[in-house]
């Protein structure tokens, strides 16, 4: 053994998830003692968030071609797309509840008196028709190089499906894609081991942006979104891997944390997904098949975090404003949020329209999301965390219920 493998021995034995966390209250840290000169450390921040970025596209893509070409069975991908879509939407009326709950237990805007200016003029939804019209690419490549997951996700499908029709002749091609969908998954544990420190550039930038004199007016509101969103990852997330999966809920908790703790630095659901893809495989023993369709599905439709969000802030709002509400209204802002949490599936700004819709339904005025904008980033992080969580759930129940999770890897203890 060299002496330099010898030195660094140790780093190695220890968890992804304990080094993310040690580079995350470091970051903490340094933002609270540096304050805005912690921005000399973004740099490395930016530089993980890129190649994190890097990944999303070829590593989507090429998983879901994979995992089509390997189900071979039409009638199996349509039940995984339903068991996937009940099961996310299912688990955004419950986010959005938990949410609702809280605020009129703890009352986050009783007493909070803060003025806001300027006007926010009310988001609409897109309509069904444009949703399925923008689904279809008119140019792959140019959907390929934008980034959009929506598009990407529709064209691997059809080629997947297509190379199952073609059968024989669609082997070599099947077998490029294969291959270069396991060279992504090796890049991506490369790109993790920078994870700590680009957690640590990301975190004290931004525990450094964010003084007291910001955070304390708002303090009990940031507090009830972390609340409810770790009681919607240990109680319904947790709930349903016990009892739907008939699984160990801490083994799915231990095996998420990765990519957990990058949606919380990172803020952004689809920059996790080359780690959730990584946690649901080599962590959960999620088939390649299963992993590679539903999580990109969920990156880009799962939005328990933020219809939790919209709970709380909507309540919050009105609270503060000295408004009632009547259970018709509680009723309304839970259809509203889940349904708005479809339509604006993808599109940027997402969290915003959502509000705005669920905020104009029930009649507050839309200028009060000024109130909450300059801790967006805070709530943001919260929220992202649980999308992810959430997307890593489905997954797992849904490969459980076709065959396709290997317990000996779930139920391995190698996740301390």
């Amino acid at each position: 053994m060299s002496t330099s493998q010898g030195a660094f021995g140790w780093w190695r034995r220890i968890a992804l998830w304990k080094k993310i966390l040690a580079g995350l209250a470091l970051g903490i840290l340094a933002g609270a003692l540096l304050g805005e000169n912690a921005s000399v450390f973004k740099p490395l921040g930016d530089i993980f968030i890129n190649a994190i970025m890097m990944l999303i596209v070829p590593l989507v893509f090429s998983t879901l071609v994979v995992g089509i070409t390997s189900m071979r069975d039409p009638q199996k991908m349509g039940r995984i797309g339903a068991r996937t879509i009940a099961l996310y939407l299912l688990t955004t009326a419950f986010a959005i509840s938990i949410g609702l709950l809280l605020s009129t237990l703890l009352q986050p805007g009783a007493g909070v008196d803060i003025s806001f200016d300027g006007s926010v003029d009310a988001s609409e939804a897109p309509t069904l028709a444009s949703i399925l019209i923008d689904l279809v690419p008119r140019n792959p490549i140019d959907a390929l190089a934008n980034g959009n997951i929506l598009q990407i996700i529709v064209f691997a499908i059809g080629l997947g499906i297509s190379l199952t029709l073609v059968g024989e002749k669609g082997e070599p091609l099947v077998i490029l894609f294969d291959s270069f969908a396991e060279a992504m998954y090796k890049l991506t544990g490369i790109v993790m081991a920078f994870a700590p420190f680009g957690v640590f550039g990301l975190i004290a930038h931004v525990s450094g942006q964010y003084g007291l004199e910001i955070l304390l007016p708002l303090a009990k509101l940031i507090g009830v979104v972390y609340l409810a969103s770790a009681l919607h990852v240990l109680v319904v997330y947790s709930g349903f891997i016990s009892l739907l999966g008939r699984l160990n809920p801490v083994r799915y908790l231990q095996g998420s944390l990765d990519a957990m703790m990058i949606a919380f630095s990172s803020a952004s659901s689809a920059g996790s997904l080359p780690v959730s893809i990584r946690c649901a495989q080599q962590n959960l023993g999620v088939s390649e098949g299963v992993s590679g369709f539903v999580l990109p599905v969920g990156a880009t439709i799962n939005m328990d975090g933020t219809a939790l969000y919209q709970g709380v802030v909507v309540l919050f709002i009105a609270q503060m404003l000295g408004i009632e509400l009547t259970l018709v209204d509680y009723g309304m802002i839970v259809v509203t949020g889940t349904l708005a949490s479809i339509g604006t599936a993808g599109v940027p700004g997402a969290g915003l329209i959502m509000l705005s819709i669920v905020m104009a339904q029930i009649g507050l005025p839309l200028e009060a999301i000024a109130v909450v904008a300059g801790i967006d980033r805070i709530l943001d992080m919260a929220r992202t965390s649980v999308n992810v969580a959430g997307d890593i759930m489905v997954t797992t129940l849904v490969g459980k219920s076709e065959g396709e999770l290997n317990l000996d890897i779930y139920n391995a203890d190698n996740k301390a």
